[in-house]
Order: C-alpha cells, then structure tokens, then sequence
C-alpha cells in the first residue's frame, strides 16, 4: 500500500507562488461562489485563508445563510454587501467588497467573476447556472456531481465551444481517486479497479426523517446526509470517475465489499484470481473497516522486477497491490481547482466526450400514478449505477432528471424509475440538455 499519488496538474508549489503573485499585484483570482450551505460555508472559509484568491459574489438564495457563512468564516460584515442588480455586484466588488445575493446568475454574469464555483448540490439548478456561466466566459467548477453524471458529457462540450474550461473540484472522491489513477497509469501499471471508502453506514432505504437529530449533530441538511447513507452519492461518484477514464462498473450497483485496505488487493480482482470481478477496469467501493475516508486504485504488477520490487518494498504479496489517498479534504481544496482553471488553464477532472456510465433511480417505496417526485436522497428513490448501454436498454430515467418527475404508471419498491413509468418535467433546463446529449451521441 501507498499513500498519496500523483500531484494535481501544473503542481501545487506553483499555484503558490502564482497566487503570491497576483495578492503582490492586487489582481486576486475572483470567484463567483453559487451556494453557501455546508460546503459552501467552507469554501468561503478556506478561500479567507488562501491570498490571491478571493470570493467577488456569494450567492445564495437564502441570503441570510449567506451572511452565516460570512460570519462563520470570521469575516466582518462590512467585508461584504447585499446586491440584488448586475450593477449592484459590479458596484460591491469595485469597491473591495463580496456581493451578497440571492440570484445565481449575478454570479455568473458579474464582469470582474473569473471563475464560479457551484455548490447547490441540485442537478437541475447547477446545470442551468453552469450553462449561463459559461455563456459569459466564465471557468466553471462543478462540486455539482450530480449534474456532472447527468450532462457531464454537455457541460463539456459547452466549455469547448464557449473557449473556457469545465472541471469538477479537487477535494472530493472522484478527482482525488483520478490523481491515483493517473499516477498508476503515468507508470504503466493497469488499472484492476479504482473507488472509494463508503464514509456512512449503508442503508439503501434511508429517509430523511430518520436523520433528523443526526443531521443536526453534524451541521448537515438531511436529505443531503440521506443521499450519502442511502448510496445515492456514492453510486454518482463511481459514474462521474467512470466518465472521466472509460472505466465501468462491474454490475449494476457494483459490488461494495467489506474488505479493508490490505483486503482490496484480493478482493477487487477477477474471479479468475479469487476476487470478485468478472472484468478488469472498473470502478466500485468498499464498506470494510479503514478504507473511508481514503480512496484507491488496485493494480496489477506488469512485469516480474515490478513485482519483486513492489514486494521488496512492503506492498504487499503481488501480483495485485493498493494504491491509497487516506483522505479526501471535500470542499477544502475546491479553491485549488478554482485557482488552477484561472492561472494554469489546468482542469483537474474533466468528463470524456461520451459517457460510459449513467445513474439511474430506484424506488424506495411503492409510487403511485400522479405522484411527483422529490430531490435525490428524500424518501421517493435512490442512486444505481449501471453501465450507459444497459440504461439506453432499459430506458432508465436518469437520477439527475427525476426532481419533479410524475409518475405516470405503478412502481414497486426496487424497480427502476424509467422513461415508460415517470414523465419528466421538460421545462426543466437540465432535462432539454441531456436530450440534446443523448441525442448527440446516439443514446436517446
């Protein structure tokens, strides 16, 4: 086993002295910031921290968990003030001053904004500002994984032809699994398979209500906490990695063993050799002991001196060995990304042109004719991975397209929400783009 990887495109030790540049030259990357909850909350913190970066707009449409944010990170009042005009913003950060406001496209409009960062956690909404940033020249910063899995392959596309760049954020499992990934690969060493450490106990039927008091204890929204217990994010977060390498999962819902870190290396390797993989190159995680936070990559030793010296080395017995991030610092490292796409031109994890995965929804409890459904992680459905030709075949529904979906047909607890049982809401931004996305590449 290894900790660590390979560093981020371009190398920290330049972001710093880049950043240490433009604090020197009064020129701070400004960030447009869409969202101030948990993660949010953090970035602005973080970003309070970091010189030659600076938050120009906060969005939230909350504006007062906004002024929480400001305050919580210990920054005075007076730092910032609210804007509810385009003028209004422009004004605020010619003055010195973050623009507190209620409209996300302000951010996304604003002139001085360099970057945003988009941190609502809502497919629908992220999707739509990403688009509109975009259109303004602006770099986007997607913590939006769930968008992500759902037009990943369109926000790319729309980056390219608006001459920006599109990258999810640095700090959360899938990129900071890509930078094991691209180490493994950097030397030549297959990938048998790459994912994470399941962080919350599982629970497949999880509902809000029953984490009430939880959610609570940890400063959290709880359908935001639901979405990680019932294996929602974590089913988005193995197809947004799949998406950015080709590789895929090995079933639908992959496999999630219990297996430990020393366990990976002979649990996530073909049947042939013990494991449990029908195919080499996929992704999955694992609900054993000591793996969470962390994330991995499970490789193969390509020649006889590799694995002597792997051996040599106390990786383990070979042929399989464990490369592991033991941490992942979420919303943290976020600004790096932000930082990256202004000075360096340097995405950290971009989508592939044509997705390999999709998440489709499963119900959680039996849904009626006429019912219309909720967010990801509330009581209706949950996350499923599965491969992009298996949902094409089944017509699966899109978990990043069932928020105000109704229910035109009986579904048990357990089966898939799908285009012949539920009719999405087409007036929805994010619906009419992954049309035109599954159109574009031949899935529709």
């Amino acid at each position: 086993m290894t900790t660590g990887g390979a560093g981020k495109p371009g190398g920290n030790a330049d972001l710093t002295t880049d950043l240490a540049r433009r604090q020197a030259e009064g020129r701070p990357v400004r960030v447009g910031l869409i969202g101030a909850g948990e993660m949010g909350t953090d970035i602005v913190t973080q970003i309070s921290l970091m010189p030659g970066i600076e938050i120009a707009v906060l969005a939230e449409t909350r504006t007062d968990h906004a002024w929480t944010a400001l305050a919580i990170a210990g920054l005075p009042r007076e730092t910032a003030e609210a804007a509810d005009s385009r003028a209004a913003v422009e004004d605020a950060i010619r003055a010195g001053r973050m623009a507190i406001t209620g409209d996300g496209t302000l951010a996304c409009t604003a002139d001085q904004v360099d970057v945003i960062i988009d941190a609502t956690g809502n497919p629908g909404v992220g999707a739509d500002l990403a688009m509109t940033a975009m259109r303004h020249g602006k770099h986007v910063v997607m913590m939006n994984v769930e968008a992500d899995v759902t037009v990943g392959a369109s926000l790319r596309r729309a980056a390219e032809e608006a001459g920006v760049l599109y990258s999810l954020g640095a700090g959360d499992e899938p990129s900071a699994a890509m930078e094991l990934i691209r180490f493994a690969q950097s030397l030549g060493y297959p990938i048998i398979a790459a994912g994470k450490g399941k962080n919350n106990p599982l629970k497949f039927d999880a509902k809000p209500d029953e984490y009430v008091e939880e959610a609570r204890r940890r400063n959290m929204n709880p359908r935001m906490l639901v979405e990680f217990v019932d294996g929602s994010k974590t089913m988005i977060e193995m197809a947004a990695i799949a998406n950015a390498t080709g590789l895929l999962p090995d079933k639908p819902g992959m496999h999630g063993p219990a297996a430990t870190v020393p366990e990976l290396a002979k649990t996530l390797i073909p049947a042939a050799d013990g494991g449990l993989l029908s195919r080499t190159g996929v992704v999955d995680y694992s609900v054993g002991k000591g793996v969470a936070p962390g994330v991995f990559v499970v490789v193969k030793a390509p020649h006889p001196r590799i694995h002597e010296r792997m051996r040599d080395l106390k990786m383990g017995d070979g042929p399989y060995f464990t490369f592991v991030r033991p941490y992942h610092l979420t919303s943290l490292e976020v600004p790096l990304t932000a930082a990256s796409l202004v000075l360096h031109h340097q995405p950290h994890m971009v989508p592939l042109e044509r997705p390999v995965a999709d998440v489709g929804a499963l119900a959680k409890e039996d849904l009626a004719p006429g019912v219309t459904l909720g967010k990801i992680g509330e009581d209706h459905y949950r996350g499923w991975i599965t491969t992009v030709g298996a949902a094409r075949e089944g017509r699966l529904l899109p978990v990043g397209l069932a928020e105000r979906a109704v229910v035109t047909r009986a579904i048990k607890a357990g089966e898939y929400l799908t285009y012949d049982n539920c009719r999405p809401d087409e007036t929805m931004e994010i619906v009419k783009l992954r049309r035109r996305q599954d159109a574009m590449i031949g899935s529709g």
